[in-house]
């Protein structure tokens, strides 16, 4: 064998012998590592931009990252004029597109509020669905709105109004990610999770199977007092994230808006691809205290990742978690991302089939030195860079 092939030979087999190790690495073996961050927005600085807030991250059918933030106009209020943001990333994070403004509600005086994003892999979609003039600050009725893009977040459909068919109950979205589901019951089923007003509140999604033509209300777990002013302690379910088990099962890691048993997080289960949220699958997870705010949660490969600022009192102290139990119970380990005000977060991750996405997660949220709502940042997780 001439050399050239000999050495092409040995770096064949040093090639496999690395990504199988790779591959097949055990989750008893993650040591989360933040191996890199940029900040992708920094409120004030562009000049009709006054606060940017709620991000929300995901990936495309094509292997691309979109990062999404509420652009607001005159104040980091939740009421008022906004535009939605829009930064791409083709190349895993590393560099991110110039922001554009997908959506602009003009001088709107309740304006839209981003929800959630649901990717449907099947019809290689992104989907946005958000909501106009949910707190019916000087105008009514709300409205549930949606976009979609068909070629990796470059372009937008005008918004559709889906409270032609699933009325005007006040409904936000999220704030997060939706799902398509991969397993059965329901295998294919598009689930977006929100939350009501703060009378009015609680858990509900809406559900598509028709990869997003129609859509139609599914679970509910109302809060109580229903439709009554709530008091400290009130149990009141309010911003939520449904992430997609192995067995199929849906959990919505959701905001425990009064603090009802716990200043924890409250988890709800859905056993029939979102149709139900039966109490016996309700619990308070007293592992993740939580100052009442949304958070991120993912399923890859098995473990589940939760992000949160993991205080019980102030919004600081962004920090991932992780389960190999399926939320039963989380690791002693824990990452901290940042010390300081942390806020809102989200995070996905990538599965093209490639060595690389078996290692990291990305994590998006709010990051501050003084208020948790000075900028948005992006970071890149090893999930086995400690080692």
């Amino acid at each position: 064998m001439a050399a050239g092939s000999r050495l092409a030979a040995l770096w064949l087999q040093l090639f496999v012998v690395v990504s199988s190790c790779v591959c097949n690495v055990s989750p008893l073996q993650i040591d989360p590592l933040v191996f890199e961050e940029q900040l992708l927005w920094v409120s004030g600085s562009q000049g009709q931009v006054n606060t940017y807030r709620i991000p929300l991250l995901t990936f495309t059918p094509k292997g691309s990252l979109l990062a999404f933030a509420e652009a607001r106009k005159s104040s980091s209020s939740d009421i008022g004029a906004k535009f939605f943001a829009l930064r791409r990333s083709t190349d895993k994070g590393a560099t991110w597109s110039p922001t554009t403004f997908i959506i602009d509600d003009g001088a709107a005086p309740d304006g839209i509020n981003l929800g959630s994003v649901v990717v449907d892999e099947e019809v290689g979609s992104v989907i946005l669905i958000y909501s106009v003039c949910f707190h019916l600050y000087h105008c009514s009725p709300a409205s549930i709105m949606m976009v979609e893009s068909r070629d990796d977040g470059l372009s937008w459909t005008p918004p559709r109004n889906l409270s032609v068919t699933l009325g005007v109950k006040n409904f936000a979205p999220g704030p997060g990610l939706g799902l398509q589901k991969r397993f059965n019951p329901a295998k294919g089923r598009l689930v977006v999770c929100g939350h009501g007003t703060l009378e009015g509140d609680g858990v509900f999604c809406i559900l598509s199977d028709d990869h997003g033509q129609t859509w139609y209300y599914g679970a509910a777990l109302k809060s109580i007092p229903y439709n009554q002013k709530k008091k400290a302690q009130d149990f009141n379910p309010d911003e939520c994230q449904p992430i997609e088990l192995t067995d199929g099962t849906i959990a919505i890691n959701v905001r425990n808006q009064n603090n009802y048993h716990c200043r924890c997080r409250i988890v709800v289960h859905s056993y029939d691809g979102g149709l139900t949220l039966p109490l016996e699958g309700l619990i308070f997870d007293e592992a993740l205290v939580d100052p009442v705010v949304a958070a991120g949660a993912l399923q890859k490969e098995g473990v589940i990742y939760f992000t949160n600022p993991s205080n019980e009192q102030k919004r600081v102290n962004l920090t991932l978690k992780w389960s190999l139990t399926n939320g039963t119970s989380w690791e002693n380990k824990a990452v901290q991302i940042w010390a300081g005000p942390s806020g809102y977060s989200s995070m996905t991750s990538l599965d093209s089939g490639s060595v690389e996405d078996h290692k990291y997660i990305f994590v998006i949220y709010e990051k501050g030195q003084k208020d948790y709502f000075e900028t948005v940042s992006f970071t890149k997780i090893h999930l086995y860079g400690g080692r």
